[in-house]
């Protein structure tokens, strides 16, 4: 009788053990297109046989546990790939951005709107007694003035909007630490019991991969099973289950970054003093965007306004040494503030010109009505090799600044290409590692069904034999 009762047991486990197994394959197949996930199966074992005098008598199987496919290396790897694509994607939105500021299909570019400033005194040259002649020079000065402010402007305006990605980023990021947090308390006590928190440990790896997409983290797992998230040097964002949050803040103007726009701030707690860890940000996408924000256009805003002042200055020189309409000593042609942090912005025509363009010189002697000296010498100066320090003209400066801006830009696509085709290949190895296959769980679950249905057949004989013994007893 025991025996038949041990032959029923058998059967009962090996028909628990399919069950899991097929609830692990359904389990497996729901989440087919979950990203992060790692298939699972279910590890059976050999039962402990029972000793029958000389005879070893096998008991069936049990279900040891049920284990992810995965290989942390490759998940590492893949996380580090992620981050230095992060940082090559914030890079290149930037710069395709700023690209678009000296983009001369969409915009008339300021090297055109020079041009015209020069002609026109070309033009005010060869008539320097017409009024229309003059109003053109007035116009195209006022134009030029403008354009200078939009090319700032726009510079500014993109400035502000990667303030407000950084700003979208660091909120993402403060929930995805809090998650992570809550996940290391889940593995804990799941994994502290004797469980299994394969689904947790998943969830874990994906949220600390997008976590680098972001921001330049370095992470451990401690023996415990939890993990601990440190931004670049001194930011502990996750520990344990506690999890630190990043804030940011419009500070004040300093070396490579600009008044008013946003610094990544740190508390270690809600009562400590925050401090700035900008500076440590430089990977994932903030990072890409910080040195787009605080170097590249800082860069471009410093060569706009040297560009301004040289002309500015040069025109204003020359025109201070002639005489306008009215025989008077002229003055300034263009106004700048010298003392603004971007002198460009703040280009304009002088206010005598804009009420009266007869104020404008042409002649370098009163008294000369055809005197044309001064407006061919403002005209000769697109052609003269007055920026960076006399060796440039200032199309050639403009076109080497709109040359780097290109460069920059296709460098920083071309990276973000390559190093997508490195995930995506990284991503195949992972799904033929972690993936689940169809096809493999379907066979999988025609097994496990059939499995099932034998142990249920061993159940149902050793029932009968349970009847035939007490029908003999009878």
């Amino acid at each position: 009788m025991s025996k038949i009762s041990s032959m029923m047991d058998t059967g009962r486990r090996s028909m628990m053990n399919s069950q899991t197994a097929l609830q692990t394959v359904g389990h497996n197949i729901a989440n087919k297109s979950t990203e992060g996930y790692s298939r699972q199966r279910v590890e059976i074992q050999t039962n402990e046989a029972v000793g029958h005098g000389n005879l070893r008598i096998g008991t069936g199987s049990k279900t040891a546990r049920v284990t992810r496919i995965n290989n942390p290396y490759l998940e590492k790897q893949i996380g580090s790939e992620r981050a230095k694509l992060g940082y090559y994607q914030g890079r290149s939105d930037g710069l395709v951005r700023v690209e678009q500021v000296y983009n001369e299909q969409i915009n008339k570019g300021l090297n055109t709107t020079i041009s015209e400033f020069f002609n026109s005194f070309r033009d005010f040259s060869v008539n320097p007694e017409s009024l229309a002649t003059r109003t053109q020079v007035k116009e195209t000065a006022i134009g030029l003035a403008s354009d200078f402010k939009r090319v700032s402007n726009h510079l500014n305006e993109i400035q502000n909007d990667i303030d407000q990605q950084i700003k979208t980023h660091v909120y993402e990021i403060n929930e995805i630490t809090r998650e992570i947090a809550q996940l290391n308390e889940r593995v804990r006590t799941l994994e502290i019991s004797g469980g299994v928190a394969n689904d947790e440990r998943d969830r874990r790896d994906l949220l600390i991969k997008q976590l680098g997409d972001k921001i330049n983290i370095r992470w451990a797992e401690g023996t415990d099973g939890m993990v601990t998230i440190t931004a670049g040097n001194t930011a502990l964002l996750v520990s344990g289950f506690d999890a630190k949050e990043l804030e940011v803040s419009a500070t004040p103007a300093r070396e490579n970054k600009a008044n008013g726009n946003f610094d990544i701030v740190y508390r270690n707690s809600p009562m400590a003093e925050p401090y700035i860890v900008t500076h440590e940000i430089t990977g994932g996408q903030i990072g890409g965007l910080l040195e787009v924000r605080d170097q590249t256009i800082n860069e471009l805003h410093g060569k706009i306004n040297q560009m301004a002042l040289s002309l500015v200055e040069t025109v204003n020189e020359i025109h201070r040494q002639g005489y306008d309409v009215y025989n008077n000593q002229a003055g300034d042609f263009f106004k700048i503030d010298l003392t603004s942090n971007r002198p460009a912005e703040t280009v304009t025509l002088a206010d005598d010109i804009v009420r009266d363009a007869g104020r404008i010189a042409a002649g370098a002697r009163p008294f000369a009505p055809g005197d044309n000296t001064i407006a061919n010498r403002i005209s000769q100066l697109q052609f003269e090799q007055v920026m960076e320090g006399g060796t440039s003209t200032f199309d050639e400066f403009y076109n080497s600044m709109v040359g780097q801006v290109g460069v920059l830009t296709r460098r920083a696509v071309s990276a973000q290409e390559s190093q997508s085709d490195i995930i995506k290949q990284l991503n195949n190895i992972r799904e033929s590692i972690s993936g689940v296959s169809l096809d493999e769980e379907a066979t999988r679950l025609i097994e496990f069904q059939k499995t099932f249905d034998a142990s249920a057949r061993l159940i149902r004989a050793a029932d009968e034999m349970f009847d035939t013994v007490l029908n003999i007893k009878r």
